[in-house]
């Protein structure tokens, strides 16, 4: 049975997020917003199976986005997703850490 959790985004991931969307727009008109769907798409999978995804360390987790080369990092419990990081694959692959740290 899924349960019903409310979505957080940790303020560095919702820059994150925002930074790609403008960076793909202004690479091609639209670009960014295909992007954001699919994060939206990526976000909805994690929802259903949060446990299924990829374990970074004993609490995080990442899921990776279709077509872009981009992973939702994330934690969760039974009532809560926290979404970390949302970041480019080839860039400093464990800055999310600094997410948590900075999300204190």
């Amino acid at each position: 049975m899924n349960r019903k959790r409310t979505l957080q985004f940790f303020p560095a991931a919702e820059s994150e997020l925002r930074d790609a969307v403008a960076y793909y727009n202004s690479q091609c008109a639209g670009l960014g917003y295909e992007f954001a769907a699919e994060t939206r798409r990526t976000i909805t999978r994690i929802l259903r199976f949060p446990s299924e995804w990829t374990k970074l360390s004993l609490r995080t987790h990442r899921c990776l986005t279709n077509r872009f080369p981009y992973a939702v990092i994330f934690q969760f419990t039974d009532n809560h997703l926290f979404i970390v990081a949302v970041m480019h694959l080839k860039r400093e692959p464990d800055s999310w850490q600094n997410n948590l740290s900075d999300n204190k």
